[in-house]
């Protein structure tokens, strides 16, 4: 029995320490919802960040600019500095890279209900807690896909621009803070879509479009999926072919996330019924997620279903972290409407 003992100690001393570097997340301080979302890398050290979106009451002034760190290795919450501007946004794209994280465009609603789409680019340094501006988006947008290439371009993909939605690929050179145009989106121009880029290859899928009835609702939900293959020698030409249906009903507002390791790009949450931003449709009925959680498969060209039942599936997203851990959801819109701090880990085996 005494030789058994060290045996047994090693084992409990293995499973407090992987147990120890597996901290549960906490929720957000704040309730937020469309939030754009990031995770960054620094050696061993990853931090994931929530910027801005809108609170529980979601009116125009529970949008809110304030920003949320969180370090893995703890699993708990800081604020750091709020993005720059005297009100928050919605439906904002952000994308991290080297020491930096990007965050562009979206738009900010006045007291009458009016909106505007921002040009806004700010840059923020974790590190020292400070943000700069970067140069303009040409055209203003929000709602729209950003993929990030080569460590190095920022592909702003479609999105509401003003007053419709626009086929503009607009690629931000972030060495030299220049931008340049690329190949435009096939088909309808659509807002509220959802994608990456893993290698060369952009991904994006459904999003909503103007009802060509002119009839209610105002806007319906498209069910296109496309990919874009990046010409290596030159980035500003994409060749673009139509992909068959994505698994599952949602097609607004997905989250969407990239892994260049496993060369997939992974899609969550969402609703098939389009809306602004208090999760109330323009059918004027209420919008609810959906449960499915699915992949495109950049190596064998096909779509895989990893889970028919998400538990307690959101709504009303800017992004999807990929981790060692699984996917992570950060807040969100759940069911009923409702707008919930919580961080949720969606695991990535397959359904079988």
């Amino acid at each position: 029995m005494k030789k058994l003992l060290p045996a047994l100690l090693f084992f409990f001393l293995a499973t407090t320490l992987g147990a120890a570097e597996e901290p549960k997340f906490s929720p957000l301080p704040v309730a937020v919802s469309n939030n754009a979302v990031v995770i960054t890398h620094a050696g061993k050290e990853s931090r994931i960040f929530s910027f801005m979106g809108i609170g529980p009451k979601k009116t125009w002034d529970a949008i809110t600019n304030r920003a949320f760190q969180m370090e893995l290795t703890t699993g708990k919450w800081t604020e750091v500095r709020p993005v720059p501007g005297v009100a928050g946004r919605l439906a904002a794209s952000a994308a991290a890279l080297r020491e930096q994280i990007v965050l562009m465009g979206g738009y900010v609603v006045d007291s009458q209900g009016g909106e505007t789409t921002v040009q806004d680019v700010n840059v923020y340094i974790p590190d020292e807690n400070r943000w700069y501006r970067g140069e303009d988006i040409p055209m203003p947008v929000d709602d729209s896909v950003l993929g990030l290439y080569r460590e190095r371009y920022l592909y702003l993909i479609g999105g509401w621009s003003k007053t419709e939605p626009t086929h503009n690929v607009q690629v931000y050179d972030t060495e030299k803070n220049k931008w340049m145009q690329a190949t435009p989106i096939p088909g309808t121009p659509v807002f509220g879509h959802a994608g990456a880029i893993v290698g060369d290859t952009i991904v994006y899928v459904d999003g909503a479009y103007k009802n060509p009835t002119g009839a209610n609702p105002k806007y319906v939900a498209s069910n296109d999926c496309w990919m874009g293959k990046i010409t290596k020698a030159d980035i500003s030409k994409i060749e673009w072919t139509k992909l068959p249906d994505h698994p599952g009903p949602a097609h607004y507002r997905i989250a969407a996330g990239a892994s260049e390791k496993e060369g997939k790009i992974y899609f969550s949450g969402g609703t098939d019924n389009p809306y602004n931003y208090n999760g109330i449709g323009y059918n004027n009925q209420p919008s609810e997620p959906s449960p499915v959680t699915f992949a495109f498969n950049i190596r064998s060209g096909k779509w895989e279903t990893i889970n028919e039942n998400t538990p307690d599936p959101v709504m009303d997203l800017r992004g999807l972290l990929v981790t060692r851990r699984g996917l992570v959801i950060v807040g969100g819109m759940a069911k009923g409407q409702q707008v919930i701090p919580k961080v949720a880990i969606v695991k990535t085996t397959p359904a079988k």
